[in-house]
Formats: C-alpha cells, structure tokens, sequence
C-alpha cells in the first residue's frame, strides 16, 4: 500500500466515509467499487469523491484533502508514484512543493516530467548530484560521466542562484515543463506491472486507448468506457505478450474491442502459469490447430487434460523415456540391448491418442471430445464432468 485515502461523496457527505488503500489491488476491485456505490460514489468520469484524509510517503499529497478526485486517478497516481525511485519520489515532492499543486491531474502529469530536475537533498554528496544534474542536460556515455569533476559542476548549479529551497531539498527546475498529458480523461500509457499481453488502439482510431492484460473485469469494462473505444479495431504489441506461441493462431490484424473481455480471461489464466506450464500450452495449441480466442481459453483452462513431453519427436525417443525417465517403469541398465522401444513407443502413443509434433510429444485424456472441449462453455463442462463423475 503507498498510500491510504478516507473518501466521501462530494455531493452527500452525509452518507459516510470509507477508507481505501492504494493502488488497489487488482482482486479487490470489483468490490472497493461495490463499497463506493453503497455511497452514490465511484464514477467513471466524475471527479465524485472528496478526499476527507490521505496518507502517504508524499506528504505532500496532503494537499489533496478536502479535493473532488475521481477514484480511477487516486488509483493511477499511486500506481506511479509505487514505482518510483529515491531519487525519483525527491524530485516529485520538491517540484510539487515549488509549483504548489493541488489538484490530483496537476500531479499525475508531475509523475511524468518531474525526472528532468535537479534535487540537492545532501550536501556531503556534491559529486553525484553534479554528475546527475550533467546528464539531464548534456547527455553522457560511462566514460564521460566518470571524468566529469561532479563536485565542480554541482557549485557551479549553487551559484547560480535558480534552486528553490523546498522542505524536500534545494531544486532546480531545468526549464522543465510541466506537460498536460493527461487532461482528465484517457490515462497515459504506463506500465505498472509487465503486462501478459499489451494492446492499444490501431494508429489513426480517433480514440486512444491502452490495456494491460489482465485486469479486474469490471476495471476493463470502466476502461472501454473511458477510453470511448466502439468496435474500432486494436493492434497487438506482440513484443510484450507472456501468451507467445500460443497466441499464433489468433487473428492479430482482425481483433476489435468485443474482442477483450475474452483475451482478459486467457490473460487471467496464463498469468499466473509457470515457464514450464507456458511451454506446454504452447505445444497443446500447436498440437489442436485451436483458432480464436475461446479456444485458446478452454485450453488454458484445461491444461491438465493433457501430456506434453517436450523435446521427444519419434516413438522410439517416446519409448526409451518412459523406460528409462519416466519412473513409471523399472529400468536395467544392463538389458539395454533387449529393450525395445520402437515398438513400445509406438504401442503407447497408439494407445494415449498421442502425437508428435514441433513441441514433442502430445497427448489428450480427456472425457470430451476435443472438438467439444474447445467449445463448451465454461460452467456447462463443469457440470458435464460433474455428472460423469457421479456417474
């Protein structure tokens, strides 16, 4: 938690305060939004709730008290300032301090900009912050940082008489400008957490918008609506995709917004996944030629219905590692040469359903088909397994 904050309703106060802690965590959300509604609070757009209390490592933020602020800012803005550095979080407070803000999108658009200042917080360290301060400025590579006498440019930045003495140490603006690029509605783009997949709207939409999957349903929902997003079409930075191979079969160039609530549930599914778990959904989409994104989620979310073994392309590789790495079989050395496993191999691939492929070795044991497993809404199959499992 970076920050807690005790809202009210702007318009009834009279209905009660409730503190929230900040950033929210992504599974306590939809609730902390339930919370707020209970207090006609919570808008997407509205600045509708006052801020009674904060607390936080920003002092300076105190001067939002008594401020109308939208709970999706409040959320942002300490997701920011979470990431911050030491250096970073005394630039912030300094520069917020000498421009004397008090409005939470005056500080939101600080977060961005506020890293091309110069803060002296203390004195005996004269040769890093000259060093620091040339940087900004000038652009350095390794050597020329290291040859610069930092101590000497740091008197020099003195002398100059431009630094402001704040409670958080003497600054020095730079000529920074405080730039408005957030202006109240779509949020900057800022990755808070490395996303499992990134999207944003394709160049030349009319309206920006920018998704980090996944994310809580009901924060999407709010994002779609924030961003003013219709049917228009969205692009893919695959560079930044956790789903990699299996995301091959998806149609990448033909993906709209109705498209996201269901790349928010394979998100949610393959997030918390181990590399191994990766790997074999990989292998298992590969193996089902599945195509579309429902597809790709009822096999996420039924990956233990399946056997990969990777790096196993031929039955009789198939056979010598259930004999000899499987531990499924005793394994003697010494009959090395009377053990068949061709024939083994290819006796329990027959068997399994099992196929060899790029990935190596898959096969499915499942009780549906697998036409039938890639299409089966959720809560029906569940029910489905049920009964067979009474039965």
């Amino acid at each position: 938690m970076m920050m807690e904050a005790v809202l009210t309703s702007s318009a009834h106060p009279e209905y009660g305060e409730i503190a929230i802690p900040f950033p929210i965590p992504e599974e306590d959300y939809d609730r902390t939004l339930e919370l707020l509604e209970e207090l006609e609070i919570g808008d997407v757009f509205a600045q509708d709730c006052r801020v009674v209390k904060l607390e936080s490592e920003y002092p300076v933020l105190e001067r939002l008290e008594g401020a109308a602020v939208n709970v999706d800012e409040l959320d942002y803005l300490a997701k920011r300032l979470e990431s911050f550095w030491k250096s970073e979080k005394d630039q912030f407070l300094a520069m917020a301090h000498k421009l004397n803000l008090t409005d939470i999108q005056g500080f939101i658009n600080l977060s961005f900009c506020c890293q091309d200042t110069t803060v002296i917080t203390d004195f005996s360290e004269l040769e890093e912050v000259g060093r620091e301060h040339c940087i900004k400025n000038d652009g350095l590579t390794v050597d020329e940082y290291y040859s610069i006498d930092g101590r000497a440019e740091a008197l020099k930045l003195i002398r100059s008489g431009n630094g402001t003495v704040t409670p958080y140490g003497v600054v020095y603006d730079n000529g920074m400008e405080l730039k408005q690029l957030y202006t109240g509605r779509n949020f900057p783009s800022y990755n808070w957490k490395v996303p499992t997949l990134e999207l944003e709207t394709a160049p030349g939409g009319e309206a920006e918008g920018h998704f980090d999957l996944p994310m809580s349903d009901r924060r999407l929902q709010r994002e779609i609506e924030r961003t003013g997003l219709d049917r228009q079409d969205i692009s893919l930075k695959v560079e930044l995709s956790g789903l990699r191979g299996a995301a091959v079969t998806l149609d990448l160039e033909g993906l709209t917004v109705g498209d996201l609530p269901e790349l928010n549930r394979l998100c949610r599914t393959v997030e918390p996944m181990t590399e191994e778990d990766r790997e074999k959904l990989e292998a298992v989409v590969k193996f089902t030629e599945a195509s579309g994104i429902d597809a790709l989620c009822q096999l996420a979310e039924n990956l233990d219905l399946f056997d990969v073994v990777p790096e196993v392309f031929t039955a009789e590789e198939y056979g010598r590692y259930l004999i000899q790495k499987s531990g499924k079989y005793a394994y003697d050395e010494k009959l090395w040469d009377f053990y068949d496993y061709q024939s083994f191999g290819e006796d329990r691939a027959w068997q399994e359903g099992g196929h060899f492929t790029e990935c190596g070795y898959v096969a499915y044991h499942g009780t549906l088909l697998l036409e039938e497993l890639m299409r089966e809404d959720p809560a029906e199959l569940y029910q489905r397994e049920q009964g067979m499992e009474m039965l």
